[in-house]
């Protein structure tokens, strides 16, 4: 049986991820209380249903008061089921403060606090969430996603058995927009001929192949790209032996467009040969 717990920021994206996965035929609990957790798992494992196999809950302040409790137990839980995944959402508390606007709804932890602000309220949890963040397989952060982007990483990664591979997910991105916090490590490409300066390159991106050739076809590029897949050919193994789920390289470029989509697909091509699970973002590239 596949146990998905979501859990994370207010705002961030939980609900949506749920959705996902209940299409793609997760059995899916939202703002289940965390001493519920052992009962349901019991419930679904027993269970003769085959639509209990996967199973995806999400766990957050919602349902839990106490805070403290709901940490240990989830960290109880994890520890004594091997075959429970976290799923942790996180944004910039800026693009929370600004969702909760649009939307008109209330942060669920203003009543708790003095002024009632959002932005305390977002901050607050923030806090109290870093344990269960802590604990994390997997962590996304929503803060330049869309719901199709959103949609595409969440299927991305559980559209098959996670319980035992690790993806490898490759996520261009521009320097000018942030660096990603789910960024496990962080590749900085730009030392390699920028195509923007280039009249006729400056429109496309790393995604057209006339942009892909002029970046490739430098002798820096190429060294460049050997270096770095020498370095994760060593590393991605040790992940693996470490017992890590999802191993999130960025790479970076000024404006996430050209050379970062670039070396971005080169690495997911290469590790795609040696047979791992790969997912591939470009976080900037429509900007």
């Amino acid at each position: 049986m596949e146990f998905v717990i979501i859990t994370g920021m207010s705002g961030a994206g939980k609900t949506s991820a749920l959705r996902v996965l209940e299409d793609i035929g997760y059995y899916c609990v939202d703002n289940i209380p965390a001493p519920l957790l052992p009962t349901l798992y019991s419930l679904c494992l027993s269970s003769e249903d085959d639509n209990m196999s996967r199973v995806a809950v999400v766990v957050d302040v919602r349902g839990n008061e106490n805070y403290k409790m709901m940490n240990t137990l989830l960290e109880e839980f994890k520890t004594t089921h091997s075959n429970v995944k976290i799923l942790f959402f996180g944004a910039k508390t800026d693009s929370i403060v600004i969702r909760y606007k649009e939307t008109r709804r209330r942060h669920p932890l203003s009543d708790r606090l003095k002024d009632g602000s959002v932005i305390d309220a977002v901050e607050f949890e923030k806090a109290l969430l870093v344990p269960v963040r802590n604990l994390a397989d997997y962590y996304i952060d929503t803060t330049y996603m869309s719901n199709k982007q959103l949609r595409e990483r969440v299927m991305s990664m559980f559209m098959d058995d996670t319980s035992q591979a690790l993806t490898l997910t490759f996520m261009s991105f521009g320097f000018k927009y942030g660096i990603p916090l789910e960024a496990d490590m962080i590749i900085d490409v730009r030392c390699l001929p920028n195509p923007f300066y280039i009249p006729e390159l400056k429109p496309l991106t790393g995604l057209d192949k006339p942009v892909r050739d002029y970046v490739l076809g430098s002798g820096e590029t190429q060294e460049f790209v050997r270096h770095t897949l020498s370095l994760l050919d060593f590393a991605v193994p040790l992940y693996l032996k470490e017992g890590k789920s999802e191993l999130v390289v960025g790479i970076g470029c000024t404006g996430g467009k050209h050379r970062s989509v670039t070396v971005a697909r080169q690495l997911e091509e290469h590790f795609l040969k040696l047979g791992y699970k790969c997912v591939i973002q470009h976080r900037d590239v429509a900007k």
